[in-house]
C-alpha cells in the first residue's frame, strides 16, 4: 500500500498559511485516522464473521455426517453442506464437503466442511485498501460404526503398565478430548475425567479415585472397588482394542526441524586495524607535547583541534581536560586511548581507528557521526554517546560503574561484552555481536534496537550469563547463540521476533523471559527453575513497558510469556520452583519458523519434571514422545480455557499436581442403519 504525498508547491503554501494551519493539518491528518480506525473496524467484522462461520461449519458437518450415514453416498455431501451453510444465512460463501480417511485416528473416517467468505474493505478503504479479505473456516465429524472417542488431549505411547498414572491428590481434567495411553492407566489419585478415558492394548484400574467419562474403552481388564461407584456405568464401557499413534511421528516439517538442533551462525572475525606509528601525545596542563602545543587554548586545560587527519601514537589525555575535535577529522591512534578522570573529551563526527585499547575515563566521551575502529579491548565509563555509524571492537568491551552508553545505527561488533555495576547501554538498529559471550551483573541493563543477533560462547560455554537484576532487551533480526543462556533470579530478557532463534546450549532463565515470535531452536533442555520477576516491566533507557500484552495476549503476572511459538528442543522442558509460565503455539505454519498448533518438541529420552508451585498455562502440543513427564509438587498445569495436547512415552501426575485442558469437540450421537453410529465435531 502507497500512501501519496501533497507536491511540494502545497505543502509551502500551507506551512506559509499561519492563521489556518492547524485546522488545514487536521483536515488532512482525518483521513488517515478515519482509516486506521476503519483498518480495526474491518478486522473486527473478520472476527465475528469467523465466529459465525465457524458456527456453520460445525452444524454443516454433523448434519451432513448424519445425512451421508443414512445414504452412504458421497454425492449427498456437497448439497447437504451448502443447504444447512444456506439455512444460516451465509448465502454469498463457497461450501465444500468431502470424506476424510484415517481421522482422528487409523480405521476412522470424518466428513470435512469448509466454508470461505470474502468481505469487501469499507471504512478501511480509506487507507487504500481495495476489494475484499477473505475468512476460512473448516470443521470436522467423525463417523464411526461403533462408539467414537474424542481425540487425545493426554497421550502416552508407553505400552506398559502405568502408562498414565494419577497418585495422591492429583488430577487430569479434560473433560472435551480424550485421555488415552497404549498401555494401562491407573487413577491412584483423586480424578481422570475426560470426554473419553482409553487404554489401546492394555487395562485401566482405579482405586478410591474418580474416573468421569463419556467412554471407558480398554483392551484388558477394567478393576476397580466394588464400593468406588465413581466410575462410569457397564453401559459406557468398550472391552476392545483402540489404535492410538502418534499423530506427529511423520510430519515432514518436525522432521526437518529436528535436523537443524545444534545449528548456529558463526561470528565473524573482527580485524585488527593496521596504522603506522604516529607521535605520542600528552595532553595535559603544563608542557603538552610539542606537535600539539599549538592547540592549547589560553585556559591551558582546553584543547581544541580542527578538522584534519591526525597520525597518532598513544593518546594520553590527563585529568580535568577538555578536549574537542573539529567534525570530519581522521583520528588514527596506532597505540591506546588513555583518558583521565574528569576530563571531558568530544571526538566530533570523526572517524577513529586505535590499534590498542580504549579507555573512556570517569566522565565518559562523546563520539558523533562516524567509525569507531579499536583493535584492543574498551572501557566505558561515566556518560558516553556515540552517533551513527559502525562499531568495531575486537577485544572485551565493559560498560561498567554506573555508566550510560547511547551508540546510534549502525554495527555493533565487539569481542565480549560486559554489563555490571549499575551500566546501562543502549544500541540504535544494526547488527550486533559479542564474539566471547554477553555477561551481565547487578543493575545493569543492555538494549538493543533491531538487527541480527550473533553471539558466540564465553566462560563456561555460556553465550549469555546474567546475574542480579541484569536485564537485556533485543529488538527483531536473526538470533544465533553458540553456547547456553544462563540467568538468575531477578534478571529480565527479552528475545524479539524472527524466523528461527538457534542456541546451542541450554536455555536455562531463573528470572523473567519474553519471547518474540517464531521458533526457537534449543540444542539443550528448556529449563526454568524460579519465579519472582513477573512482567510487565517499564524500562527507564528505552521508555518501552515490555510483557504487557504479548501479540493480544495479556502477559501480565507471569515471568515466561511466548505467544506464536514453536520450541525444537534436544533436551526437555524442566520447570520448578514458583515459575508462572505462559507459552501459546502458533495457529500457522511458517517455512523454517513455527510449525502449527505444536508449541514443544523433542526426542529426548530425559524426564521432563514440572515440580515446585510452578504454573504452566500451555496452548498447543507439547510432544515427548520418548520421555516421561512428571508433574508432582503442586505444580499446577492448565491453558485456562485454551486447548493443550501433552504427548509422552508416560505421564505422571503425582502429589497435588493438577494438569488440565479444553479442546473444542461437540458432541452429538444418532442411531441409524439398526446398529449405534456416533458422530462428533472433533476439529
Amino acid at each position: 500500500m502507497r500512501i501519496k504525498t501533497l507536491p511540494i508547491a502545497l505543502f509551502r503554501a500551507l506551512m506559509r498559511d499561519l492563521t489556518a494551519g492547524v485546522t488545514t493539518l487536521a483536515t488532512l491528518a482525518l483521513p488517515v485516522l478515519i482509516g486506521a480506525g476503519g483498518l480495526a473496524f474491518d478486522l473486527n467484522r473478520g472476527y465475528q464473521q469467523r465466529v459465525i462461520s465457524q458456527r456453520a461449519a460445525d452444524m454443516a458437518a454433523l448434519g451432513t455426517a448424519m445425512a451421508f450415514v443414512q445414504s452412504q453416498s458421497a454425492g449427498i455431501l456437497n448439497p447437504t453442506a451448502q443447504d444447512i451453510v444456506l439455512a444460516n444465512g451465509l448465502a454469498d460463501s463457497t461450501v465444500a464437503a468431502s470424506l476424510v480417511a484415517d481421522y482422528p485416528t487409523a480405521g476412522n473416517q470424518a466428513v470435512r466442511v469448509t466454508i470461505d467468505s470474502e468481505l469487501p474493505f469499507s471504512l478501511a478503504s480509506v487507507l487504500g485498501f481495495s476489494g475484499t479479505f477473505g475468512v476460512s473456516v473448516e470443521s470436522y465429524a467423525s463417523l464411526n460404526s461403533t462408539p467414537d472417542f474424542a481425540a487425545p488431549c493426554f497421550l502416552a505411547l508407553d505400552g506398559g503398565s502405568a502408562a498414565i498414572s494419577v497418585t495422591g491428590g492429583a488430577s487430569i481434567n479434560a473433560p472435551t478430548c480424550s485421555i488415552a495411553a497404549v498401555g494401562t492407566i491407573e487413577n491412584k489419585g483423586q480424578l481422570i475425567r475426560g470426554a473419553d478415558i482409553i487404554s489401546g492394548s492394555a487395562d485401566v484400574t482405579v482405586n478410591y479415585g474418580t474416573l468421569d467419562a463419556n467412554t471407558l474403552r480398554y483392551a484388558g481388564i477394567f478393576s476397580a472397588p466394588a464400593w468406588n461407584t465413581n466410575v462410569p456405568p457397564a453401559a459406557d464401557r468398550v472391552n476392545q482394542p483402540t489404535t492410538l499413534v502418534d499423530p506427529w511421528a511423520t510430519n515432514a516439517a518436525l522432521l526437518a526441524a529436528y535436523d537443524q538442533i545444534g545449528d548456529y551462525q558463526a561470528p565473524v572475525t573482527i580485524a585488527q586495524p593496521s596504522l603506522a606509528s604516529g607521535t605520542n601525545w600528552n595532553v595535559r596542563n603544563n608542557n603538552p607535547t610539542s606537535a600539539i602545543s599549538a592547540f592549547q587554548q589560553s585556559n591551558k586545560a582546553h584543547f581544541v583541534f580542527p578538522a584534519g587527519t591526525y597520525n597518532i601514537g598513544n593518546l594520553t589525555i590527563a585529568g580535568g581536560m577538555n578536549v574537542s575535535f573539529a567534525d570530519g577529522s581522521t583520528i588514527n591512534v596506532a597505540g591506546n586511548v588513555s583518558i583521565g578522570g574528569g576530563s571531558t573529551v568530544n571526538f566530533g563526527n570523526s572517524d577513529i581507528t586505535v590499534t590498542g585499547n580504549f579507555a573512556s575515563g570517569s566522565s565518559g566521551v562523546t563520539i558523533g557521526d562516524g567509525g569507531l575502529w579499536i583493535g584492543g579491548s574498551a572501557k566505558f565509563e561515566g556518560t558516553n554517546s556515540k552517533g551513527n555509524g559502525d562499531v568495531f571492537i575486537a577485544g572485551a568491551t565493559d560498560f561498567w560503574g554506573g555508566s550510560t552508553t547511547v551508540m546510534g545505527a549502525g554495527d555493533h561488533l565487539f569481542g565480549a561484552v560486559g554489563v555490571g555495576g549499575g551500566g546501562k547501554v543502549r544500541l540504535g538498529a544494526g547488527r550486533f555481536q559479542a564474539t566471547s559471550g554477553v555477561n551481565m551483573s547487578g543493575d545493569s541493563e543492555l538494549a538493543l534496537g533491531n538487527g541480527n543477533v550473533v553471539i558466540g560462547p564465553g566462560n563456561g560455554n555460556n553465550a549469555i550469563k546474567m546475574m542480579g537484576s541484569a536485564r537485556f532487551f533485543m529488538g527483531d533480526g536473526t538470533f544465533s547463540a553458540n553456547g547456553s543462556i544462563d540467568t538468575a533470579g531477578g534478571t529480565r530478557l527479552v528475545f524479539g521476533q524472527t524466523a528461527n532463534h538457534y542456541i546451542n546450549g541450554d536455555l536455562k532463565p531463573k528470572g523473567s523471559v519474553l519471547f518474540g515470535r517464531g521458533r526457537y531452536t534449543i540444542a539443550g533442555d528448556f529449563e526454568n527453575g524460579t519465579g519472582g520477576t513477573t512482567w510487565p516491566y517499564t524500562s527507564s533507557l528505552t521508555g518501552q513497558t515490555y510483557g504487557d500484552v504479548v501479540e493480544g495476549v495479556s502477559g501480565s503476572g507471569y515471568d515466561m510469556v511466548g505467544v506464536d511459538v514453536t520450541f525444537i528442543l534436544g533436551g526437555v522442558i524442566k520447570l520448578a520452583g514458583g515459575a508462572r509460565t505462559r507459552l501459546y503455539a502458533a495457529t500457522y505454519s511458517t517455512t523454517g519458523a513455527q510449525i502449527s498448533e505444536l508449541l514443544a518438541s523433542s526426542q529426548s529420552s530425559d524426564d521432563a519434571n514440572w515440580t515446585g508451585g510452578s504454573v504452566n498455562s500451555f496452548s498447543g502440543t507439547i510432544h515427548f514422545p520418548n520421555a516421561q513427564v512428571k508433574m508432582a509438587g503442586g505444580n499446577t498445569t492448565d491453558p485456562n480455557g485454551r486447548c493443550m495436547t501433552l504427548i509422552a512415552d508416560t505421564i505422571r501426575v503425582n502429589g497435588g499436581a493438577a494438569a488440565g485442558t479444553a479442546c473444542n469437540m461437540m458432541d452429538n450421537s444418532i442411531g441409524g442403519g439398526g446398529g449405534n453410529a456416533s458422530i462428533r465435531i472433533i476439529g
